[in-house]
């Protein structure tokens, strides 16, 4: 009944995810801590997102802007087993807390940029993905934190969801593989992992046909509603 549960509300996140490209562990990690304890969500959450992030490569792997992988890959992946490794000293609360300001702040900011027609030109990838890495190394997930960026970029749709989600996972195996060096991936967290992670796959491709039929103006929108969501709720958790 436990591995039921969390595969529903797995195939759940997974699809809306796979629709709006983050959310995947603000749903699936309140249901992961009650089934199987704080210490051990965090090492199967990091399994199941990396397969999360995959799928959604799969689905819309002919749109994934490769040069922003691998210059956001390139400052990322460092910083990310920097982050993992920093993990330990310091308050994750205190973290989140700013994290989730920072979701809210950037809902008027991306309406700002879209106002004054900016756009991310490719090097600026290379500071995004330093600083969103290290920050993936701390926290469970700072999904919400990419979108501006992708989108300020000019990605939506397919092509915004395919390049987040190779450049997050990127940083996530990074992250896992630090975990793993420190002990703290057993062996069971990955099994646990890949079975959670396969619900989360199936959804991304449900996702797909939502996703195309969403006009451009439409999937910014809903990013924003979720941008706030994820704020509120991250805020929520740091704070009580």
């Amino acid at each position: 009944m436990t591995y039921l549960l969390v595969l529903t509300v797995g195939l759940i996140a997974g699809t809306i995810s796979g629709i709006v490209g983050f959310g995947t562990s603000i749903m699936l990690m309140p249901v992961l801590v009650i089934a199987f304890g704080p210490r051990e969500a965090v090492p199967i959450m990091a399994i199941a997102a990396i397969m999360a992030n995959l799928s959604r490569v799969a689905v819309w792997w002919r749109e994934v802007d490769w040069r922003i992988v691998g210059v956001y890959a390139l400052t990322g992946i460092p910083a990310a087993a920097l982050g993992a490794r920093t993990l330990l000293v310091l308050p994750p609360r205190s973290v989140e807390a700013a994290l989730a300001v920072f979701f809210i702040a950037m809902i008027p900011m991306r309406r700002w940029l879209a106002v004054h027609n900016f756009r991310l030109k490719l090097w600026h990838f290379a500071v995004v993905g330093a600083v969103i890495g290290f920050l993936t190394g701390i926290v469970v997930s700072t999904g919400p934190v990419n979108a501006p960026f992708f989108l300020a970029y000019g990605l939506v749709k397919g092509a915004f969801l395919g390049t987040e989600a190779m450049a997050s996972l990127t940083v996530y195996v990074s992250k896992s593989l630090v975990f793993r060096s420190y002990g703290a991936l057993p062996l069971q967290a990955i099994t646990q992992g890949l079975i959670i992670g396969c619900s989360l796959m199936a959804g991304s491709f449900i996702a797909r046909r939502f996703v195309l039929s969403l006009a451009p103006e439409k999937f910014r929108l809903l990013m924003d509603a979720l941008l706030l969501a994820s704020g509120l709720t991250m805020l929520w958790t740091a704070l009580r």
